[in-house]
């Protein structure tokens, strides 16, 4: 890339050591060129985190806004612009008294993870440079990190929308259908989990540790706000068209980007989101099966006219070991996703490693017991046994008592083994 002459040029080297919580790793060195401009903000409150890409068109008024919208607010930062451009772009905003962080242009999220260790702000506040979230009005988000808000959301729904502003898809499918997704797979209750002006403490910031290199940094970082608990509110934006001239991302891309950028947001949700498909269902089917194979441990038996034999057992065996599975799976993706520690409690309290052990060894030879005695009698009895018979019942009790056992002493392990991970990338519970 070829680097652009500002009125001071430094190299920032990320300093070596402890990274924050889940952090991913920033890029070597070299990579990444920090402009700073001739009247740079000494001491800043606040950063303005503002990944930028070929924005020469909007840049330099966008800057003027922050400015704008930092001195109405009462307030001290740092516009701090991301820039992967090929144009014009960082000289401009340097110009004008931002901070440009110049990275090779590897996705949205990535350019965000680029500028953790160059943010020096208490707070921290992202969006766009094309300026069509309106950075003069940023005294909503003031007030929220005044009152103590770790996290503060725009919306755009609890604001205003320009007219031809938002693409019909993305106002009326897109962008309600993902929010109402990740609402039911998390019990939140945002209203615009895409609008891309939003803020957070630099130490939440830190602690989410953010992963996500491309669009999906947007879902990952609301879910993680309700995953590690942050103290959350939503303030209104206002969302301005696209100046005339200017061509947005997505149609940059092709027409299949906002398809694209939906799917790889619903992945995040339902890869960060897997207890809501595993712990609960896994529940009601291991009840379900419990309640088939429990009965039928004791024989075959009607209910009307139908007739519950060793088929109608399986059955359940089949959806008790499935059931349990999802259970377990469920618990610890609670564990790995627990930044608070109450899952950690909940879960080592309930299956404590001595007792678990010790009942999982008895569940397993009395189960060993029932199947030799099925297997005794199949071998005293010829190799055959009548289907009227109650011990195969009794031996398929047996064979599940010593899978359930097994599961239940590995899954102790795993689990064990996962505290163990996230305390030490978490902390201890809080």
């Amino acid at each position: 890339m070829k680097t652009i002459a500002p009125p001071i040029t430094r190299l920032h080297r990320p300093t070596e050591g402890r990274r924050a919580a889940g952090a991913v790793a920033v890029a070597p060195a070299p990579t990444l060129e920090l402009l700073l401009p001739a009247a740079d903000v000494p001491d800043p409150e606040f950063t303005l985190v503002i990944p930028a890409r070929n924005e020469e068109k909007t840049i330099g008024e966008f800057v003027e806004w922050c400015k704008q919208g930092l001195a109405e607010a009462g307030v001290v930062g740092e516009i701090l612009i991301v820039d992967s451009s090929s144009d014009a772009t960082p000289a401009i905003a340097v110009a004008a008294g931002a901070r440009v962080l110049l990275t090779p242009p590897r996705g949205l999220g990535r350019a965000y993870i680029d500028a953790l260790p160059f943010i020096r702000g208490r707070y921290v506040l992202m969006g766009d440079a094309d300026c069509t979230y309106d950075f003069r009005d940023l005294a909503p988000f003031v007030q929220a990190f005044r009152e103590g808000f770790e996290f503060v959301m725009g919306s755009r729904w609890k604001g205003s929308i320009e007219p031809g502003a938002m693409p019909p898809l993305h106002r009326y499918l897109g962008t309600p259908l993902t929010t109402w997704v990740l609402n039911l797979l998390f019990s939140s209750r945002f209203s615009d989990i895409h609008c891309g002006m939003r803020g957070l403490t630099k130490a939440a910031l830190d602690r989410i540790g953010l992963q996500s290199q491309s669009w999906e940094y947007a879902s990952e970082m609301v879910l993680k706000s309700v995953q590690a608990r942050l103290h959350t509110t939503e303030v209104p934006v206002h969302f301005l068209k696209d100046r005339n001239g200017r061509v947005s991302h997505h149609a940059r891309i092709g027409w299949f980007s906002p398809f694209q950028a939906a799917w790889i947001n619903l992945r995040a949700m339902f890869i960060y989101g897997v207890e809501f498909f595993a712990l609960v269902p896994g529940l009601l089917i291991l009840g379900l099966g419990l309640l088939l194979t429990v009965p039928l441990s004791f024989g075959p038996f009607a209910i009307g006219r139908i007739h519950f034999s060793l088929l109608w057992m399986l059955l359940g065996v089949s959806l008790t070991l499935l059931g349990l599975q999802s259970f377990y799976l469920g618990c610890i993706a609670q564990v790995l996703h627990d930044y608070a520690g109450t899952a950690r409690r909940r879960w080592l309290g309930l299956f404590a490693y001595t007792r678990t052990v010790i009942l999982s060894g008895i569940g397993f030879a009395l189960g060993l017991a029932l199947s030799v005695v099925l297997l005794s009698d199949y071998l005293r009895s010829g190799l055959t046994f009548t289907p009227q018979d109650r011990l195969p019942y009794v031996g398929v009790l047996g064979l599940m008592l010593m899978v359930v056992s097994f599961m239940t002493f590995t899954f102790d392990l795993l689990l064990h083994a996962a505290a163990l991970r996230t305390e030490r990338i978490y902390g201890p519970e809080r």
